[in-house]
């Protein structure tokens, strides 16, 4: 299942699709969704969320191994440094790995200052680097403590993320060379709303790269905008994301004529930024927070 999946990532047109479990025990009506639709003949493989914004989810890893099981598709699934330390990230990571769920994708986590649990509190041992070390630590069959493992685990292929924009490109090249450093084969950007954007985080991957002799593959972020409060809110109150101008003063012209047009023009510029960016770098992560309907809409 992997082996092709980490192909298509280096060689061909690799598209996935994120997945957001839900405050529930249960996380078939998301698989029911998808298979309505169809959208897993569409992707390459998924990803699942885990815990975004320090708010209870179903579990990351557990609803990989569903959607893997039902689609025979891999899946990414992310673990994020806040809510564990090194021994619950290695449990964790060699229960999935006989569970076949063996893509990982590092994050830190947002701050449990945002949580939804009162009284929580962020573990932060380490950020998403660690989590890459452990990934490189247990392919070679020993622990963190450097105690070799009773059964050697399946390949885990790691994955990490990066911001798509950020004022200084010097800081945005050495974040992304530091994880090709600590061994991620892959890295998802932000949302990319702009061809010269893309293009310049191309650039930084090619360096990131070159200085590591690294195979790393940039993985471009994609979230369709189809409203005006959406793009407002991305580019003003979310780190590492550059929404154009064009696109706020084109969308604000469409809201003052209604919904349907607001909606029509954001999808429109959408569509095309998909088209657009697939034709550059056809290596892209679909991002629509659960609507399906309208990544099939874009897919189509």
């Amino acid at each position: 299942m992997f082996e092709p999946f980490i192909d298509k990532l280096r060689n061909s047109t690799f598209i996935t699709l994120e997945t957001t479990p839900s405050r529930s025990a249960q996380f078939a009506p998301t698989i029911e969704k998808i298979a309505a639709l169809g959208l897993d003949k569409l992707v390459d493989g998924f990803s699942t969320t885990d815990n975004p914004l320090a708010k209870l989810k179903y579990n990351a890893l557990f609803a990989a191994m569903k959607l893997q099981d039902r689609f025979d598709k891999p899946t990414l699934a992310t673990m994020s440094m806040r809510d564990r330390n090194r021994i619950a990230l290695q449990s964790d990571l060699l229960g999935a790995n006989e569970a076949n769920v063996r893509a990982i994708l590092a994050l830190t986590g947002d701050s449990a200052h945002y949580s939804d649990q009162p009284h929580a509190k962020g573990v932060f041992e380490g950020n998403s680097k660690l989590l890459l070390d452990i990934i490189t630590t247990l392919n070679n069959g020993t622990d963190m403590a450097e105690q070799k493992l009773l059964s050697p685990v399946q390949e885990i292929y790691p994955f990490a993320v990066t911001d798509s924009y950020a004022k200084s490109s010097a800081t945005l090249q050495k974040k992304m060379s530091k994880k090709v450093a600590h061994g991620a084969i892959g890295i998802i950007s932000q949302p990319v709303y702009d061809l010269e954007n893309a293009r310049q985080l191309l650039e930084m991957m090619e360096n990131a790269n070159s200085e590591h002799d690294g195979h790393c593959v940039l993985i471009l972020g994609y979230f369709p905008i189809t409203k005006l409060r959406t793009a407002r809110f991305l580019d003003e109150n979310v780190p590492g994301i550059y929404v154009p101008l064009e696109w706020v003063k084109a969308l604000e012209e469409a809201s003052l004529i209604s919904i349907e047009e607001e909606y029509r023009v954001g999808f429109e510029l959408s569509k095309n930024l998909f088209e657009e960016l697939k034709a550059l770098h056809p290596k892209i992560h679909i991002m629509t927070a659960n609507q399906f309907e309208l990544a099939k809409a874009i897919l189509s």
